[in-house]
Order: structure tokens, then sequence, then C-alpha cells
């Protein structure tokens, strides 16, 4: 069969997509009846939000939920590496104690080991430091050692240890035992071969879940107010119980939680891609480089194949 010599242009008609029109038409439905709900109803009390939003002892239970969510993640970070190099000792002794530790700490709630660590009182009144099975040299009221914040501490930061053990675990076997050989063949022992060569790569698969632990962390916080810690949400609790505001309050609290959860996110991305720089040839873009996308984009139309394009007998052009 021989083709004509001039054929015509294709003409793409573009695929309707009516679902997204219709998925598209619910949303905005839903979100402009959520924002007329926001608008007209009275019982939001928009203006306690605004008087309460910056209140002193709201702004002290931010910097006191910072600063637990600090500690406590670094203490489980470093923990938890420890935990995963044990788990992965060649020592049985050092592997059992470490999957031991995992096993409990995740099999408990935080809840109930936030409310141990601050009664812990009850089961021992007094820590003292002295001779295993001898003499004591110095001892402490168990109450004045395990303040609300302690207790905090070790109940997030335990707790934390057991998560992060794992999501180590899986980054140092995510790197290629080829390395580790190479590293052993060239004299490195054991702790430099962890240290210079698996844990700088492992840092790609590890930062993802870390990014979520912390952030899971901050929101964990408001856990404490049980031990009365005066962290965001017991100082919250405090000023509702006396104004009985309930909502405004919860929605001040919860606006804190929503930007410190958006700084994090912001800081997770951008470490994320610089960890992740050697192993994609194009770096993700940023929120402004994917706004500037969006705003500014023009929609380019495929080009139209000029007419005088000839086929030869096969379909190839010449």
């Amino acid at each position: 069969m021989t083709l004509p010599l001039h054929p015509e242009s294709i003409k793409a008609i573009p695929v309707r997509h009516r679902g997204r029109w219709v998925a598209t038409g619910v949303i905005l439905v839903l979100v402009a009846m959520f924002i007329n709900m926001a608008v007209t109803n009275p019982n939001f009390e928009w203006d306690v939000i605004a008087e309460n939003l910056f209140n002193n002892k709201i702004l002290e239970g931010v910097w006191a939920t910072i600063w637990i969510t600090v500690v406590a993640m670094m203490a489980g970070i470093a923990l938890g590496v420890l935990l995963s190099v044990m788990r992965l000792s060649p020592n049985p002794l050092l592997s059992n104690v470490a999957y031991g530790y995992i096993w409990f700490f995740r099999g408990t709630p935080v809840l109930v080991q936030l409310i141990f660590w601050f009664n812990l009182a009850v089961l021992v009144p007094n820590i003292s430091l002295g001779v295993p099975f001898g003499p004591t040299f110095i001892s402490w009221d168990t109450n004045s050692v395990i303040t609300p914040f302690v207790a905090a501490l070790l109940g997030l930061g335990l707790n934390e240890a057991a998560y992060m053990a794992e999501i180590s675990r899986a980054g140092i076997q995510s790197v290629d035992e080829g390395q580790v050989e190479a590293s052993s063949a060239l004299g490195m022992s054991r702790a430099q071969t962890m240290r210079r060569i698996v844990l700088p790569q492992a840092m790609r698969v590890i930062i993802p879940p870390t990014g979520n632990e912390v952030i899971s962390m901050l929101k964990t916080t408001s856990l404490v107010s049980v031990v009365a810690m005066p962290e965001l949400f017991y100082n919250t609790q405090q000023i509702y119980a006396r104004t009985y505001q309930t909502i405004p309050l919860l929605i001040v609290a919860s606006i804190w939680y929503l930007i410190l959860t958006s700084v994090l996110t912001t800081g997770q991305f951008y470490i994320e891609r610089h960890y992740g720089r050697g192993s994609s040839s194009v770096k993700p873009p940023t929120f402004l480089q994917r706004l500037r996308r969006n705003v500014f984009r023009f929609h380019a139309q495929p080009p139209t194949p000029p007419s005088s394009t000839l086929l030869d007998t096969h379909g190839g052009v010449r």
C-alpha cells in the first residue's frame, strides 16, 4: 500500500477527565461549606482565639514543647543508633539485649511508660550510688530526682530509642556489604567502618522516617500533660479549665502545633534534599520553585508537523 505524499496533520484530541472535574467540584463545595461554617458560626469565637494566641502561658508552653521534643529526640537518636549497632553485632549477648529492649519499649504504650516513670518512687523510694551489692556512697529521694520534666524525657526518649533503633538498622543494612568488606581489607576497625563508611551512606535511608518521628514526637509531647509537665497542651488545659472556652483554646493549641510541624516539615525536606544528592541527578524542587512553576507556567501546545514532510513507502521520514 502506497502512502500519500502529503499526509494531513494529525489532529490531537485531548483526553477528557470527567472524573477529575467531578472530584474537583465536590472538594470545592466541601471547602466552601467549611469556610462558611468557620466564618458564620459564632461558637468558634475568633476574637478569643486572637486574644490567646500569644498569651504568655501559651508561649511558655510552646517553648517547653520545643525543648522536650529536642532533648527527647536527641536522646532517642543517640540511644537508637547504639541499639541498632548492638542488634547487628555478632556478639549474641549484645544482640539479644538490644532485641529485648526494642521488644519491651515498642510493646508498651508511651502513656503507660510516662505514668510509670512519674510514679517510680512507689517502686524505688531512693536512688543511690555505690558498690553493686555493697555499701552505698550517696543517695537521693526519688521524687526529688524524677521531676515531671525528667519523667517526660525518660518516657519519651527511651520509647523513641526503640523506634530509632529499627530505623537505624534498616539504614545500616541498606549499605552494600561489599563496602564493609573493602573497608575491612583496608585495615579499618568495625567502629571506623561504621562511622566513616556505613552511617554517612545510611543517612539517605534514615532521614525520611526520622523526620516523621520528630514530627510525631512534637505531637506526642501533649501526653506529658498527665504528669503535670507545663507544655503547650497542659497550659492550654489550665486556661480553658478557668475560662470554660474549650474550643477556642484547643484551636489555639492546634494552630501552634501546625506552625511547629510546618517548620519541621520544611527542615526535613532540605535535609533529605542534601543527603539525596548522590541518588538522583535531579534535585526535588523547593516550595518556591514549585510555586513559580505552577503560577507562571504556560501550557505549550504540541508542535504541528510541517505539511512538507514526506513519507517513503516504508513509513520513514525523508
